[in-house]
């Protein structure tokens, strides 16, 4: 009932205004006025990692860190900020991570790949200064621009993360997916026309199905663990089946959640919407088995290794 009455809200409150919306800045006032609810027990701190400026979200009460989190926050690559993420920055805190985002720039002053470039350059700095496992995550644009930063750090055979989250992730700036026309109308935010709005404003004059800015059309061989979610009623859902579909056929990982009736992007309401925690959880749980899991692989790695000195020394004691 709770998330019944939230999809009739948002319908008549967010996506009438943004179907209505023909340029990057008219999506800015929109989604410019919406209420940010950042969760108790959390603080916010400005920072930059590689020249490029942010905020730290960590927990009041300090306990063992599972590791930290690169967030990248969405808002078609032309709007949001740091701030406007905090329920999910937050909730990943108060999960027992610490949760860097960057405020990458923004189309179409700044086009493709300025953004790309930024969250690259926090990324290496990051690596650089914190101890223990990194992951990324990201909603919406948000959670395609991970899958990018993925593919440009393995491209660039730089290590990448230990595991990725995407929360309803837009992976195809072309907006081919099926379910683009099978959920127009049971979508309650998003709206087909708005979208390749917004895919124009920040590919210019790439291709809209370059790997870099559409993940979906990538190589992803090599890529670490994903988590993906998104609600069956999303026009973007079939971004993120595609991206599951294609992962798992590359060898990776991928741990697939579509959840009935949620709206585009419903961590973001999880202070208000129990889904949203239950999201939050899962995810937060994926990250923190996939650290272990990648600790076995290396120590399984090393035993090779390690025979080979045994059996060195043995022969050195009995020279």
């Amino acid at each position: 009932m709770r998330s019944q009455i939230i999809n009739l809200v948002l319908r008549g409150l967010v996506k009438r205004r943004l179907a209505a919306c023909q340029t990057p800045a008219d999506v800015r006032k929109v989604v410019g006025s919406l209420p940010t609810i950042a969760p108790l027990g959390v603080r916010f701190l400005s920072a930059a990692f590689g020249g490029i400026t942010g905020e730290w979200a960590e927990a009041k009460k300090t306990s063992a860190s599972l590791g930290t989190v690169l967030y990248l926050h969405g808002g078609g690559f032309a709007a949001m900020s740091p701030r406007a993420v905090r329920t999910i920055t937050g909730g990943f805190a108060l999960r027992g991570f610490r949760v860097f985002a960057p405020a990458y720039r923004l189309s179409p002053e700044n086009r493709f790949p300025a953004a790309l470039d930024d969250v690259t350059e926090a990324w290496r700095a990051l690596r650089a200064e914190v101890e223990g496992p990194i992951f990324v995550a990201g909603e919406s644009s948000g959670g395609g621009f991970a899958v990018a930063l993925l593919l440009n750090l393995r491209d660039k055979k730089e290590q990448g993360p230990t595991a990725a989250c995407l929360f309803s992730p837009w992976t195809d700036l072309a907006v081919t997916g099926a379910s683009v026309e099978n959920n127009r109308d049971r979508d309650p935010m998003e709206s087909p026309g708005v979208l390749k709005m917004l895919a124009a404003a920040y590919a210019g004059e790439a291709d809209l199905r370059s790997p870099l800015i559409s993940p979906l059309y990538g190589d992803l061989v090599g890529l670490p663990p994903l988590a993906i979610f998104a609600g069956d009623t999303e026009i973007l859902l079939d971004d993120a089946r595609r991206l599951a579909e294609r992962a798992q056929a590359a060898g990776v990982a991928v741990d697939l959640h579509v959840y009935p009736g949620m709206p585009h992007a419903w961590p973001l309401l999880s202070i208000v919407l129990p889904e949203g925690g239950k999201a939050m959880d899962e995810a937060a749980s994926f990250m923190q088995a996939a650290a272990p899991r990648l600790l076995g692989d290396w120590l399984r790695m090393q035993r090779p290794l390690e025979n080979d000195v045994t059996e060195a020394l043995k022969k050195s004691v009995g020279a």
